[in-house]
């Protein structure tokens, strides 16, 4: 059998070429496709995503018994569009409203925010807001991150016809769904039947109702949706319908106007009687609407820090100890409502606890801690004594009542006999510098300030020097574990000259003075009557 012969080098060349060629048509022909795909502009890309939904829609009716929460978390997650260098100028260029994730793959944060930003977007969706939602992956597209300014992940912008502004409200899926309705949308939901009412119930908890017989008449409508509009973060519910509002109200007593709040906890119901001026109602919502003992979370320290109860009493402990705790936590909130704030915070979240603990010198705790802080007067309080329930209420009725002293750090007394220079701490400071008798010159230090130890050795050099000189004490204080209502300072290292009688108003030398200066100020101040100055060294 004729063998057939070998191709040439120049067709296994020819050959080479005609199948590139013909990759090369294809890859063309799909560039064409993709730019049609482009200048078809973001509408393209929502139909292609709306077809998809409802493929995940067939499914479910098809299928139900397949469908799992990881396919549910799966679809709400697929009506996030993927924003990328490519798109993302065209997206927030072509829609209202486009509400942007900065993300990074790395950020735990992001994580945790992710699912919450999917299912506020299903939510928005069912809720037919024109809403675009969206994120990007800030670490790949860095340069457009930088674009959007997004400087720090997680990141959340609302664009508004292609201008941003920043994101103000809370991290759960429900606060998401608040503040963009609010910024997009009406202020306030109108539910006018009991059906749409109890279909509201299932999804929102939180929220502040308003009935109103006759809106258009009523002056107090106009500011219920005033306050609705300045408020970032509850639901304002509005309803002309005395039968919903005993829905979502059931303790209501009237058909005529009314305002209140509804929480998800054993205080559910809170009418408001004041009068009804958005000022007023909104000094409502932020005074009763944390539960009666609030954790402390990473995505509420703002909202708590800002609340207008600035008395604050918090509760450090391991989960078990505070379940122990918790309803007599909530019977003593209920004695001093308005007048502070009780909130817990889980002592092994080294993140949220040590920030706080180290403040009163506590940085191994293992057991409940309880102390408070007066955001208005900048003062700390420490409960010293076994935290027990009744311990705990008459620390806090002593708060409520300004019969509890501020807490001060101080290190335990040390024994100065035979030093050069006295150590004081935050306990020996009024009787060992302000009540003493003698002159005191006071070296204010911290472990961490790079030129206190020379100065120091300079303090050293001088208590040497003006050994056996009446009525002087060289002392030295370390400002970081030892506090002091009248010691104020701020940058260290600090010398300070407390004189016999003027105690109240210290002299403040010049720490980059020599030694030979310190001693000259010390003499002319002191101004020794009996021997002669002392400046040289």
């Amino acid at each position: 059998m004729p063998m057939e012969p070998k191709p040439t080098s120049k067709f296994v060349i020819l050959f080479s070429f005609l199948l590139l060629l013909s990759l090369l048509l294809v890859v063309v022909r799909s560039s064409d496709v993709a730019v049609e795909g482009i200048e078809a502009g973001s509408e393209g890309e929502l139909d292609d995503l709306e077809q998809l939904l409802a493929v995940d829609e067939q499914l479910q009716e098809e299928r139900p018994e397949q469908q799992s929460e990881a396919k549910t978390v799966s679809k709400a997650q697929r009506i996030v569009m993927e924003l990328n260098g490519d798109n993302t100028k065209r997206l927030i260029d072509g829609n209202e409203y486009v509400m942007v994730l900065g993300y990074a793959p790395w950020c735990a944060r992001s994580a945790e925010l992710m699912p919450r930003f999917a299912e506020a977007a299903t939510d928005l969706k069912e809720m037919g807001s024109s809403v675009l939602m969206a994120k990007i992956d800030g670490e790949r597209y860095s340069k457009m991150a930088s674009h959007l300014e997004i400087k720090g992940f997680p990141t959340l912008l609302l664009f508004v016809n292609g201008t941003s502004q920043p994101y103000t409200g809370g991290f759960n899926s429900e606060e998401i769904v608040i503040w963009v309705q609010k910024k997009t949308g009406a202020p306030t939901i109108k539910l006018e039947t009991v059906d749409k009412a109890s279909e509201f119930l299932k999804k929102h908890h939180t929220f502040i109702l308003g009935l109103f017989e006759n809106s258009e008449a009523s002056s107090g409508y106009d500011e219920f949706v005033k306050a609705a509009s300045l408020d970032n973060e509850i639901q304002f519910v509005e309803t002309n319908s005395s039968d919903v509002a005993k829905l979502l109200f059931p303790n209501l007593k009237t058909n005529n106007m009314f305002v209140g709040l509804v929480k998800t906890e054993a205080e559910r119901y809170t009418a408001y009687d004041g009068p009804c001026q958005a000022e007023k109602i909104l000094e409502f919502v932020n005074s009763n609407k944390f539960p009666l003992v609030t954790k402390l979370t990473e995505s509420n320290t703002v909202r708590v820090y800002s609340s207008p109860v600035k008395l604050q009493v918090m509760v450090f402990s391991k989960t078990d100890d505070f379940e122990t705790l918790a309803q007599s936590l909530e019977d003593i909130a209920r004695k001093f409502t308005l007048k502070l704030m009780l909130i817990y915070i889980d002592i092994s979240n080294e993140n949220l606890a040590m920030p706080f603990l180290t403040l009163f010198w506590i940085e191994d705790a293992k057991k409940t801690i309880v102390a408070a802080f007066d955001n208005n007067l900048n003062s700390k309080f420490l409960l010293e004594s076994d935290p027990s329930p009744n311990n705990i209420e008459e620390f806090c009725s002593g708060l409520a009542h300004g019969a509890v002293s501020p807490y001060y750090k101080s290190e335990a007394i040390p024994d100065n006999q035979n030093t050069s220079v006295v150590v004081v701490v935050g306990r020996t400071f009024d009787e060992l510098v302000l009540k003493s008798q003698e002159n005191v010159l006071l070296e204010v230090h911290t472990p961490w300030c790079l030129n206190c130890e020379a100065l120091s050795k300079q303090v050293e050099k001088l208590s040497k020097h003006f050994k056996g000189f009446e009525n002087l004490v060289f002392a030295r204080i370390d400002a970081s574990a030892n506090e002091h209502p009248k010691l104020k300072v701020d940058d260290y290292p600090t010398i300070l000259l407390y004189k016999t009688g003027e105690k109240e108003n210290p002299l403040k030398l010049a720490t980059k003075s020599s030694a030979k200066e310190m001693a000259v100020f010390i003499n002319r101040e002191l101004k020794p009557k009996d021997r002669s100055t002392k400046d040289e060294l």
